[in-house]
């Protein structure tokens, strides 16, 4: 279960993450600058997962899943980076996936400010308004339960 209070201070989060936003010039918003971006994330992506996957390489929902990644070369249960997902042995569920293609979408409005705009946003999935966005319970960061109150 989330901790007490953690709704508001979600909230809070998204609402700080829409301040941010109409500060960022619209013209590197979900435009062709952001596409380059983000087509330049996935080129990233697809590197490293090459480089580093020994499992199953495919395409999901929109996704490269690079499957058997070293634990050292992703964050938490998985990274996407662009339209790549990194993650370890585990078979990705079809929620799991449908949280990371919400960040495929991030990292095409954002483009290369994606990294650094996650990077301010905070590791506290609970506060981070990218995972908020993405769907906490689909990142499996709350239970679904607690997400629909």
């Amino acid at each position: 279960m989330p901790p007490a209070g953690w709704r508001q201070r979600a909230d809070a989060a998204v609402a700080r993450g829409a301040a941010v936003d109409r500060l960022i010039p619209r013209m590197l918003l979900d435009s062709p600058i952001s596409e380059f971006g983000a087509r330049a994330g996935t080129a990233f992506g697809f590197v490293w997962g090459t480089l580093w996957s020994t499992g199953r390489v495919e395409r999901r929902q929109g996704l490269w899943v690079f499957r058997g990644m070293p634990e050292w070369t992703f964050g938490r249960g998985g990274v996407c980076v662009g339209s790549c997902f990194l993650t370890g042995d585990r078979e990705p569920s079809e929620r799991i996936l449908t949280h990371e293609a919400v960040h495929a979408r991030q990292w095409r409005r954002y483009g290369l400010l994606m990294p650094l705009l996650y990077l301010i946003a905070g590791r506290d999935p609970l506060r981070n308004r990218f995972e908020i966005d993405a769907g906490l319970a689909d990142g499996n960061y709350i239970p679904r339960r607690a997400e629909s109150r």
